[in-house]
């Protein structure tokens, strides 16, 4: 069974980053366009207001690009930074916990992009389709090598 999992997993991740890529797409779009009930119960965000509009732009287009695996470990490195700041300067100084303050999202997306960072985007990625293109060996990474550690 573990086997199985093993060899699930660069797939499970692809899922799990195209999902959190498109909710935060989602919150992005909400706040500049005013679609799925808008910013904060209807509405947009001013254009170029500070910080909000530049955190929705940064929530659609990281949102995006994690979606789609594109440039994934830079946009979900920008996306953790922003979720970091959201959470400490908007929901932080009202009170400490998450669940307390409303900041429950932010801190969920901080974490989940910054474990993107490390895990990079999985077996369904354009990053995989460009690099495999450029005619350059397969990303090493160490679920690669313990496949090929497996597979001897």
């Amino acid at each position: 069974m573990p086997i199985r999992l093993d060899r699930a997993q660069p797939y499970a991740l692809a899922l799990f980053r195209i999902v959190i890529g498109f909710l935060f797409a989602c919150h992005g779009a909400a706040s500049l366009f005013g679609v799925l009930g808008g910013s904060m119960g209807g509405g947009t965000v001013p254009t170029g207001t500070w910080p909000g509009w530049y955190a929705a732009v940064i929530q659609l287009v990281g949102g995006i690009l994690v979606a789609l695996g594109l440039g994934t470990r830079v946009a979900a490195l920008i996306s953790s930074g922003s979720m970091a700041y959201a959470y400490f300067k908007v929901h932080q100084p009202d009170s400490l916990f998450p669940l307390q303050n409303g900041g429950e999202a932010s801190a969920v997306f901080c974490w989940t992009f910054l474990l993107l960072v490390f895990t990079g985007p999985g077996a369904v990625a354009l990053d995989r389709l460009f690099s495999s293109r450029g005619g350059s060996a397969q990303e090493s990474s160490p679920a690669h090598e313990k496949a090929q550690t497996v597979s001897v």
